[in-house]
């Protein structure tokens, strides 16, 4: 592959504003495409929309231009890509890489992830309420991080099966960020290690689809003072769109960074210029980190 066919993206879920987590992981995918000479693309991931305040993706797109994070393309909307989902779960039922799923929560606990209800076996949509779940093949999956090194992970069938389709007719984040990644040529994935758990999971989609996954970058989360991961859930706060120059000083530091203190003048624009000619992805932490720690 080479440099200029490099395509990043960064991917929030409108739950909320952005807030300082995400602003790291978006610097950080946006400063990889950059000194790759590649292209990076932002794609708003609403697929739950009981989850979705109808306000947050534009305050997430607002942050994102007030901190001067543009991208050539437009923003893509996943809630405009029902239509290409529906196909991709036609193609893995199609070839027996998904199946219609009956089960419900409580039954699957029970019976340790296997499905009494036969479901692996089933060929036809069922009466009734069902879900849509991929079926894994058990194996170790094994990968280069481009931060983390080697990774390992053991998937088993059924039991670890993701869903694909929800039984309120939802679209899952495991089949449509493959989706996207796929349509949109993604190379290079730079996300959260929270994430992390989900690849291997994600590569047998990738290939079930007739695609290899991309690279893989995760960088550490933050956490709050109570070791949480910030989120909306543990009522981080959005993002202070006045002082843009200050918090991409302060990602950047988060990041392992060492940008001089009050570059720029507080210019989110020197401190991009700074970034890209300085950016050494060698140097993000490896583990997680709390807001106190980052100065």
């Amino acid at each position: 592959m080479t440099e200029n066919a490099y395509r990043g993206r960064f991917a929030p879920s409108p739950t909320g504003p952005l807030h300082f987590g995400s602003l790291i992981t978006a610097l950080a995918s946006y400063l990889e495409a950059r000194t790759h000479s590649g292209a990076w693309l932002i794609r708003i991931e609403d697929l739950d929309p009981l989850r979705e305040p109808p306000e947050a993706t534009k305050q997430i797109l607002d942050s994102l231009q007030a901190h001067f994070l543009t991208s050539p393309e437009p923003p893509r909307l996943q809630s405009d890509r029902h239509a290409a989902y529906d196909q991709a779960i036609r193609q893995l039922l199609d070839s027996q890489h998904a199946y219609y799923c009956t089960c419900s929560r409580k039954q699957l606990k029970a019976s340790g992830g296997r499905h009494s209800n036969n479901c692996r076996n089933r060929r036809r949509p069922p009466d009734g309420d069902y879900a849509i779940r991929f079926a894994l093949e058990t194996e170790t999956a094994v990968w280069q991080d481009q931060l983390l090194g080697e990774q390992r992970q053991t998937v088993r069938a059924e039991i670890d099966d993701p869903v694909l389709r929800r039984k309120e007719g939802f679209y899952a984040y495991q089949l449509a960020v493959v989706v996207d990644d796929i349509d949109q040529h993604i190379s290079h994935v730079v996300r959260g290690s929270d994430l992390l758990p989900l690849t291997a999971r994600q590569q047998q989609i990738f290939r079930a689809l007739g695609n290899e996954p991309p690279a893989w970058l995760h960088i550490p989360v933050i956490l709050n003072s109570e070791g949480q991961k910030l989120s909306k859930q543990t009522h981080a706060p959005a993002i202070d769109n006045q002082q843009p120059g200050t918090n991409l000083l302060r990602a950047l530091r988060a990041l392992g960074q060492h940008p001089p203190s009050g570059l720029g003048g507080g210019s989110p624009l020197q401190v991009l210029d700074w970034a890209l000619e300085n950016w050494q992805p060698g140097r993000i932490p490896k583990q997680s980190r709390s807001e106190g720690e980052v100065t």
